[in-house]
């Protein structure tokens, strides 16, 4: 969803732009750089794989808070009634949702296709059908609401699946990844990727303080870094007193300094704990007011994808998935059906840091130019169908 393009913001579309980018580092990494281990996995990871894997946290809180963002400048600068966004959020929601049950979930698992993966474009069209309704009620209830959704859903950690009995599945959609399987239907079942009750609050916060962005720039500023640094401050005492907000405790680690840092920034982001959103929403609220004054050439740049999210996603993940393949076939001289299953790899498979970086560098330059052009079609373009992508 884009403001129209007189009023666009420039940190809005950078910031989407590099979340983006970071996205594509994740992406690539599940495919071509997989490893037998989490990089959050204290006990087996290093420092370089650590950190590109936690940069990339920032990804999803930064893009459906900007999402509730968008959604009140939707409604403002197109001058609509309530009731039009609802309708325009209901509508959007649903098609993101049969995207992400389609085509998403078939690039992730291609000719293996039998289950729904209901990961970010899941949540994010589940939040823009419950922001619909939230809308309606008075802008401080909406506040409430979703504060009430990110700092108290990690009262609900200790909570069993089985507590709900036959309507377990529900709660894993709420709050609970796992994997549910569905033997009465005719997919083998679907991963509850991202649960949604968090995220929903992320983007009614962002709906909410969408007002702030329509401000001048001097108050948008000052606006958005006290607020960022008030989260990054939170994030900084609740994590040290390991009171509340996360699933595991951060802890000093015989490795070395070091690795204690690591652990203090390892927190839950399956749901997303209190502290992983005070933590990557934090910085991203305060490097907003710097981004709007990158009008140089890395500007420029991560506008193109900023400007065209939706469209580069869906272009990607495909790619990176079958060209994963091609070269695995080629390099190692077998196929491999299954990247996740470990008894699937070649014997002399490694993880590579280097092609990692090379092949994400590889594909966000290839879709430089698709999107380029997509954007600047959608600028001069009116079709109602647009708006979808």
């Amino acid at each position: 969803m884009s403001e129209n393009a007189k009023f666009r913001i420039l940190s809005i579309d950078i910031l989407r732009g590099l979340v983006m980018i970071l996205m594509v580092l994740d992406h690539v990494r599940d495919f071509w750089s997989f490893t037998s281990f989490s990089p959050e996995n204290l006990d087996q990871t290093y420092g370089a794989l650590f950190y590109s894997r936690w940069i990339t946290h920032f990804c999803a809180p930064a893009f459906v808070f900007l999402s509730g963002v968008s959604a009140y400048l939707h409604m403002s600068l197109k001058g609509w009634k309530k009731s039009e966004l609802s309708k325009f959020l209901v509508s959007r929601g649903l098609w993101l949702i049969l995207v992400e049950v389609t085509w998403i979930s078939f690039a992730w698992q291609l000719w293996t296709y039998n289950s729904f993966y209901l990961q970010v474009i899941w949540t994010i069209g589940i939040s823009m059908i419950s922001l619909a309704v939230l809308i309606h009620l008075p802008k401080k209830m909406i506040l409430a609401i979703s504060l009430i959704m990110i700092f108290g859903h990690n009262m609900l950690d200790n909570i069993a699946p089985e507590t709900f009995g036959d309507f377990y599945w529900f709660w894993n959609i709420l709050h609970n990844q796992t994997f549910v399987v569905t033997p009465n239907l005719p997919i083998r079942g679907f991963l509850a990727g991202y649960p949604v009750i968090p995220w929903i609050g992320v983007m009614a916060l962002g709906f909410y303080m969408g007002n702030i962005f329509t401000h001048p720039a001097p108050y948008r500023h000052k606006t958005l870094f006290k607020t960022g640094l008030v989260a990054v401050a939170l994030f900084i005492t609740l994590r040290y007193l390991n009171i509340y907000g996360d699933t595991a405790q951060w802890a000093v680690q015989e490795r070395g300094f070091a690795y204690t840092v690591m652990s203090f920034l390892n927190t839950e982001k399956y749901p997303p704990s209190l502290l992983f959103l005070l933590m990557t929403l934090g910085p991203s609220l305060m490097l907003m007011p710097y981004m709007d004054k990158m009008t140089g050439r890395v500007g420029d740049f991560l506008q193109v994808y900023g400007k065209t999210p939706f469209f580069f996603y869906v272009l990607h993940l495909p790619l990176v998935h079958i060209s994963s393949y091609i070269l695995y076939y080629l390099y190692y001289q077998t196929e491999n059906s299954v990247f996740r299953d470990h008894s699937s790899w070649a014997a002399s498979y490694e993880p590579s840091l280097l092609r990692w970086y090379l092949m994400t560098a590889f594909f966000v330059l290839l879709f430089y130019y698709p999107c380029k052009w997509f954007g600047n079609y959608r600028k001069t373009h009116k079709q109602w169908w647009l708006s979808y992508l």
